[in-house]
């Protein structure tokens, strides 16, 4: 089984590595689609909640979105970036420093920082535009119709759990029960947990779940969950992806696979995992940006996409 659980890991690793390396754009003037002696100066407040790859990777697609369509750093394009750490106190203070600063619009990274970015702009004028929130509409950023509940819009990264479930009972057909770890105050992940269980039973599995409240709760709840499981599944839940590394650790010497929910978790340990892009989603989120910067379309009247 050993033996088998490499091999995959290996192969996987490198199909990763190398879509990861193929889907990847220049963010080169020479790279560019629109020019940036056409556009009007701007200053935009970039917040990201945690520091991980996936959330880095949206990062640096968003500035690549904006800079195809003719917003350049450094040129016509002024960027405040701030990371919160994880912590929804920082969020909120980052989110009031970008108001405090009237920039011209806010780009927020991971559901807690959409949270705080959209109750900090609520009485400006100044638009949000949000990615890698797993649920808009429970995370009050979106109607049910997916139609926007104020001066905000966005991208989802929205998870194939389906996918991910049908992946996990190929490579370990005797599996029976999945932990998965998730921040209690991340209303992406409390969707995504009951997703996950209402559907778990169709591939023979039972959910087993562990709620923490900060990333210090990590080390003792990956301990007692790999006690009840055959492996774990990882969410985009942020604080538990900022200490992704201490539970593949963990579950390494107990000989417990972890799958992860996109290529970054692979490449740090995670046997495999079914997800998106998040260059890819960070692009079309920057090209969001820059219409509602150009004034072709409005925040308050588009609907998120998936």
């Amino acid at each position: 089984m050993r033996k088998v659980i490499k091999s995959i890991l290996m192969l996987t690793l490198t199909v990763s590595l190398l879509t990861a390396c193929g889907t990847k754009v220049d963010n080169s003037d020479n790279a560019m689609v629109g020019s940036s002696t056409s556009k009007k100066n701007v200053t935009i407040g970039i917040g990201q909640f945690a520091e991980h790859g996936s959330l880095d990777n949206c990062r640096e697609g968003f500035l690549a979105g904006l800079a195809e369509e003719g917003y350049v750093e450094g040129v016509n394009l002024t960027v405040f970036t701030e990371n919160a750490m994880a912590d929804g106190s920082n969020a909120n203070q980052i989110a009031s420093n970008f108001i405090a600063k009237k920039v011209d619009l806010i780009a927020a990274i991971a559901t807690p920082m959409a949270q705080s970015a959209y109750g900090a702009a609520r009485d400006s004028d100044i638009p949000v535009i949000f990615t890698a929130v797993t649920d808009p509409v429970e995370a009050q950023l979106a109607n049910a119709d997916r139609t926007p509940t104020g001066n905000i819009t966005g991208t989802s990264d929205k998870l194939p759990v389906e996918l991910q479930l049908e992946m996990i009972r190929k490579i370990l057909p005797d599996a029976k029960n999945i932990g998965i770890m998730y921040s209690t105050s991340e209303a992406n992940s409390i969707s995504a947990i009951e997703e996950y269980k209402n559907i778990a039973a169709e591939y023979g599995f039972t959910i087993i779940e562990s709620g923490i409240s900060t990333i210090a709760d990590v080390p003792l709840a990956a301990d007692n969950l790999l006690g009840k499981v055959d492996c774990i599944n990882n969410l985009t839940d942020n604080t538990v992806v900022s200490a992704l590394p201490v539970i593949l650790n963990k579950a390494a010497s107990k000989n417990i696979p972890v799958f992860g929910s996109e290529v970054e978790q692979v490449k740090i340990g995670s046997l495999a995992a079914m997800g998106l892009d998040y260059y890819d989603l960070g692009i079309k989120t920057g090209k969001m940006a820059a219409m509602v910067l150009d004034g072709e379309m409005k925040a308050s009247e588009n609907n998120f996409e998936i």
